[in-house]
């Protein structure tokens, strides 16, 4: 099985989160996509973070009625700050029949040479990279390696930090958000 893993805070997920991984899901040689709940990225405060369990139930009442695609928790156990090449030597070990790519928005793709061993994740591993902003601004050196897929999905300008603070001003966003996720916030008072 081929599975693309979509790593993020995912706070909250939204239908940006969801139209990209779907879009991937059916238009590549992916089997499933992975949401993979990451409970605290190093380039971000973790401060503004949710709940890892909070933010792992938002990803699974958005995928509950997708077959390609799954909330994973496999990164609550790692130690923190963890960073993707130990994720994907732990996930191969658990999974060994599967074959595991990652999922990036072309502006990751632009800071992909700041990563912990790039090199070995571009090596041993496919990337499926989706539109975020015009690709005229995108320079990259990675633009045309053989593991490097670019997929044509549609350009999402939602953004998980634009929906925390509409709510926080009272602004409703529940046409951004899966509609299981929005009860969900909506019942938690989160953001407020």
């Amino acid at each position: 099985m081929k599975v693309g893993l979509y790593f993020g805070s995912f706070n909250p997920i939204h239908v940006g989160h969801l139209v990209i991984a779907n879009y991937i899901a059916e238009y590549s040689d992916l089997d499933q996509v992975w949401f993979v709940v990451t409970p605290h990225n190093p380039f971000k405060k973790k401060s503004s973070l949710l709940d890892n369990y909070q933010r792992l139930e938002m990803v699974y009442r958005a995928t509950k009625d997708y077959t390609k695609l799954k909330p994973s928790d496999i990164e609550f156990n790692l130690p923190q700050p963890n960073y993707t090449i130990n994720t994907l030597a732990y996930i191969q070990e658990k999974y060994p029949n599967h074959e595991f790519c990652l999922i990036m928005g072309e502006d990751n793709l632009k800071s992909f040479h700041k990563w912990k061993n790039y090199e070995l994740i571009l090596e041993n591993h496919d990337i499926y990279v989706y539109p975020r902003i015009p690709k005229q601004q995108v320079e990259t050196a990675f633009d045309t390696h053989k593991n490097i897929h670019f997929v044509d999905a549609p350009v999402m300008e939602i953004s998980s930090t634009f929906i925390r603070k509409a709510i926080k001003a009272g602004k409703n966003v529940k046409p951004m958000l899966p509609e299981f996720v929005w009860e969900y916030l909506d019942e938690m008072n989160f953001y407020k």
